[in-house]
């Protein structure tokens, strides 16, 4: 063994091995805590510019204690409480956005979900290994309300929204919550600003609300706030048929049904809450019935068990005889085709008027028709009127809303032509994407696992993104149906609309009849010309 002298270089030789050693250089002690303190200063200035707010707290709380003493601190808390009632009980929902909410989820932040972060990571399947070192992604900020958390998180390199949508309920699961879901946007909306500060408050809602593909948005529940019955929403004497209050949202917010020029497929097992769906639809259709704006044809193949109780409502009613359901579609195919001759050329999607009312066919149990139904001819006729309903009728409006408890394609065969889907409780796993779409069980559409308590409850896709929310519809009582159809009878006239179309219909113009050629085989010129020939010489 050779001793080598401090800092210097030695060779050593074992056989045809030589192994050179560097030359090594040891900083001083001195140099060392310099660099240290030089880079935890520069952390610290960095964390300070990122959270001016809680530094001008401390900052103004250390004054006021070095100014006057203990009084200087408490008082100004004593006032910022109160204050802070004060607006919470004038204004809840600005106290959570500007004053609850951000303190909140920053307290979230830091010691709930940092302290689980890397561990959730890893075990969840969401962390990588670049030049041998783990890498996780980000979590940016956490912003909560009365009911979520919303924690924006900067993906990995090579990372999908995807990856997380896959992973969702172990995410909900591994911050001990049960339901979650991931936004590939921010699942809120830019606000619409209006008065003197709309102009510098758009372009900064612009750079809040612009496109971020590096970015994922993971929604946890943290409170359930579907859990309560929902009551049912206030009747519109005109109604927005672009927004029609049906539902609560996990945010406490209120979910609309965009109805125009669009069809509706409500999917859902038995006592799932379809009737709330339906009930609620009706509701807020209720001051367009009266005055005509809307005419509502509604089958019901149970025997009016779910719809007799608001007949009044109702322009056509069939509930008993299958020929007659068979002729409702027939004659809603007819305004339908009226429709499409009297608006060819001028508008693409109906408005709804008096004069030309809007037509919802609703259907409560729709495989009572095209299913289970033992007549073939029966059934194929009340198919093919469906068919054209749901792929000509939404543009002037003559739509179909149709409840089922089997989403098959066997069962519903024209199942892709409903727009709009809604999925409550339902029993098997692969049924949730028979309803809403591929892949929307894997980004949070958890229908087939409601639990005994949520009637009503169920997903929807929004507007404009694939990923489902989930929301409870009001609960429409007995007594409630009664008093709709006392206060909101259907027009005496309202059945007439096909009274209308005869008189409206314009007839097609008579065009001569073109002289058709005379055809045949194909044959060689030269057998032509031979059968010609014969034809020529007299028998």
């Amino acid at each position: 063994m050779i001793r080598r002298a401090r800092g210097g270089v030695v060779m050593v030789t074992a056989g045809d091995l030589m192994v050179v050693r560097p030359k090594r250089f040891v900083l001083p002690m001195w140099l060392v805590v310099l660099g240290l303190v030089l880079r935890w200063a520069a952390r610290f200035c960095w964390w300070c510019l990122r959270h001016p707010v809680a530094v001008g707290l401390v900052v103004t709380a250390v004054v006021l204690y070095v100014e006057h003493g203990w009084p200087g601190v408490v008082v100004p808390l004593v006032l910022a409480s109160a204050v802070s009632a004060l607006w919470r009980w004038r204004d809840e929902a600005s106290w959570w956005r500007w004053c609850a909410g951000p303190l909140l989820g920053r307290f979230r932040q830091v010691f709930v979900y940092r302290r689980a972060w890397d561990e959730a990571m890893t075990l969840c399947g969401l962390a990588a290994t670049y030049d041998h070192l783990p890498v996780l992604p980000q979590l940016l900020r956490v912003r909560s309300d009365q009911a979520l958390d919303v924690l924006t998180v900067r993906m990995v390199r090579g990372q999908t929204p995807a990856d997380f949508q896959q992973v969702t309920a172990n995410l909900a699961y591994a911050f001990g919550r049960r339901h979650a879901r991931v936004y590939s946007e921010r699942p809120d909306t830019p606000p619409t600003r209006t008065g003197y500060w709309a102009l510098p408050l758009g372009w900064a809602d612009r750079l809040r609300f612009r496109d971020r593909p590096t970015l994922v948005y993971l929604v946890l529940v943290r409170t359930d706030a579907l859990r309560p019955v929902v009551p049912p929403f206030d009747t519109p004497a005109v109604p927005d048929f672009t927004a029609l209050p049906l539902a609560r949202r996990e945010d406490l917010g209120t979910w609309s049904l965009h109805l125009l020029a669009t069809h509706v497929l409500i999917g859902g097992a038995t006592r799932s809450g379809k009737g709330s769906v339906l009930w609620s639809l009706v509701r807020s259709l209720a001051g367009g019935i009266t005055s005509g704006l809307v005419r509502l044809w509604v089958i019901d193949p149970k025997g009016g068990m779910e719809f007799a109780m608001g007949r009044p409502l109702f322009a056509r009613f069939a509930c008993k005889s299958f020929e007659a359901m068979a002729d409702l579609l027939d004659e809603a195919v007819t305004v339908m085709r009226e429709r499409q001759t009297r608006l060819a050329g001028t508008v693409r999607v109906h408005t709804p008027t008096e004069a030309d009312p809007l037509v919802a066919v609703v259907i409560d149990e729709m495989a009572a028709l095209t299913a289970y139904l033992q007549d073939v001819d029966l059934r194929k006729r009340i198919a093919g009127s469906l068919g054209l309903l749901l792929s000509q009728g939404a543009g002037v409006g003559v739509l179909v809303v149709a409840a089922l408890q089997d989403p098959r394609k066997e069962v519903l065969p024209f199942r892709d032509l409903f727009p709009t889907r809604i999925a409550l409780g339902l029993t098997e796993a692969a049924q949730v994407d028979l309803v809403l779409g591929d892949g929307a069980r894997n980004r949070g559409a958890l229908a087939d696992q409601m639990p005994r308590w949520a009637k009503g409850v169920g997903y929807v896709i929004l507007d404009g993104t694939p990923e489902p929310m989930r929301v409870r519809f009001s609960y429409v009582t007995d007594d409630d149906i009664r008093d709709l159809a006392q206060r909101y009878p259907a027009p005496a006239d309202a059945a007439d609309i096909l009274a209308q179309v005869g008189r409206e219909s314009t007839p097609e113009p008579a065009r001569p009849a073109l002289p058709r050629p005379r055809r045949g085989p194909l044959l060689p010129d030269a057998l032509r010309t031979i059968l010609d020939a014969d034809q020529g010489e007299p028998r």
